[in-house]
């Protein structure tokens, strides 16, 4: 049994804290919040046995194994490094940090120390996606000649939605960070390295009210859409398009158009995010046929919440990692990459100019 502390009980606590205590092999002995009562009153309902809001406090704890990093962004770097030094195996969020510098210190850090570091990029573990993934390394659409990604979603349209640190570009905040971060694991996952690219960032929501200062307007410079086009290694083109700020948006969608056929994966589902994809394909000059996901591939139990299923997926990735010594994808290396994306796609926009993208070996 491996015994994880929970850090962090707003997705922690929705997410991280009902997969690990449904996993058989990982047992939930603490949770850290920077409120006292409030991770006490979370460690209560749940049945864990522990609760702080002192971080070393909880790495301190005997028999402590490994924790789960579920706050924001900007408050990753720190809280990894600290159980990496403390000798913790980590399952960290995406957004990683705040920069690629922090990434690769983390990454450096678990390797040095021998430890396993995953990070949760659930989207390789939906049924959908992984035969999505089987298809296009059988070659269902030859080679690609465009690549397509829209993901246009509700999530933050609605202007009375509270201010917090997602509306703070340096706090990690935005939708680069929350979605994109998953985008271009993705497109890494399923189609290698891009050799370059370009991205425009804007905030459609310039100002939104803050609970905390009796509902005052306060300023937002997070992005909530961005428009990025990549070259992969290969010279494929990529068009990705984010938004949370769509009023009835289509949902997540992936194209791929090859010179032998068509493959489209894709779900209008704007209330869960997991939940609804479905796929189809079409040899070249034919009609798109639906696939039916292999059972083998199916999640073996469906919870209401779609997030759920994924995530245990990426506990069991974690545990197999751990009790084999070994670090596999999606680990911090595949951080890393995500990460330094992002930072290039935040240049671009400042700079109104194509960056070159590093080989992913010369970044760890």
């Amino acid at each position: 049994m491996i015994n994880v502390g929970v850090i962090g009980t707003g997705f922690g606590q929705k997410i991280h804290l009902p997969g690990l205590q449904h996993h058989p092999q990982t047992e939930v002995v603490a949770l850290w919040n920077h409120d006292q009562a409030k991770a006490e009153a979370v460690a209560q309902q749940h049945q864990v046995p522990h609760a702080f809001n002192q971080l070393d406090q909880l790495l301190r704890l005997p028999g402590l194994d490994a924790v789960a990093i579920a706050t924001p962004p900007f408050l990753h770097a720190e809280m990894a490094k600290a159980a990496l030094k403390a000798g913790k195996h980590i399952l960290l969020e995406k957004p990683m940090a705040l920069n690629v510098g922090e990434v690769q210190e983390l990454e450096r850090l678990a390797r040095v120390q021998g430890l396993i570091a995953v990070a949760d990029f659930e989207f390789r573990f939906v049924p959908a996606w992984q035969r999505c993934a089987e298809l296009l390394r059988e070659g269902v659409v030859g080679k690609p000649r465009l690549i397509k990604m829209d993901w246009l979603v509700v999530s933050r349209a609605d202007p009375s939605r509270p201010w917090n640190w997602y509306a703070r570009k340096d706090q990690g905040g935005g939708a680069l960070g929350a979605i994109g971060s998953h985008a271009f694991d993705m497109i890494y996952w399923l189609f290698g390295e891009v050799r370059s690219l370009c991205g425009q960032l804007s905030c459609a929501i310039p100002q939104r009210p803050d609970p905390k200062a009796n509902n005052a307007l306060k300023p937002v410079d997070a992005d909530d859409t961005a428009l990025i086009w990549l070259e992969l290694a290969d010279g494929t083109p990529v068009q990705i398009t984010l938004s949370s700020v769509t009023y009835q948006g289509r949902g997540h969608w992936l194209e791929v158009y090859g010179d032998e056929g068509t493959l489209i994966l894709g779900s209008d589902n704007l209330k869960d995010y997991v939940h609804g994809f479905r796929l189809w394909t079409a040899p070249a000059g034919q009609t798109l046929t639906e696939q039916e996901i292999p059972k083998r591939l199916a999640f073996p139990q469906a919870f209401t919440d779609g997030r759920l299923a994924p995530f245990i997926r990426v506990v069991d990735h974690w545990v197999n990692c751990i009790t084999t010594g070994q670090n596999a994808a999606p680990s911090l290396v595949e951080g890393v990459y995500s990460q330094c994306l992002m930072d290039l796609t935040h240049q671009s926009h400042q700079e109104r100019r194509w960056l070159s993208v590093p080989v992913l070996n010369t970044l760890v």
